[in-house]
């Protein structure tokens, strides 16, 4: 019993001096998210929520066809932080009817984009 209690006191203390990493926000965005960010450059439906947030940041980016109610970013100006987006929204979050919204709709919606280590992730929030 004693030896419980040492193994799962070293634990506790092991735990409270593990230092939390901050979120650090690194920046945000607003954006229309039109029917023409539904499709992709070949006429394709997309059908999903970082699909649609991603062809937005092409078209507003790479084709200069940013909707009213866009805004810009230096994050998505590269392909790669777009070709990186499905992967920041797993770990980010969005509720499920934010997604709905967005894949069924076409919102407006605020991006904002956070580093944690080393690692980016984005929050996508539905404003309308």
């Amino acid at each position: 019993m004693l030896r419980l209690l040492v193994v799962a006191a070293a634990l506790l203390a092991a735990v409270i001096a593990t230092p939390v990493r901050a979120q650090q926000l690194v920046e945000s965005y607003t954006a229309y998210l039109s029917e023409a960010d539904h499709f992709n450059s070949n006429g394709q439906r997309l059908t999903s929520a970082a699909a649609i947030i991603r062809q937005d940041r092409a078209n507003y980016h790479r084709f200069g066809r940013g909707d009213p109610g866009d805004e810009g970013d230096r994050f998505f100006a590269s392909i790669d932080n777009r070709a990186a987006m499905e992967r920041m929204l797993e770990r980010g979050r969005s509720s499920p009817g934010a997604i709905n919204a967005i894949v069924n709709r076409t919102p407006l919606v605020r991006v904002d984009i956070y580093r944690d280590g080393g690692e980016h992730f984005i929050r996508v929030t539905v404003l309308n």
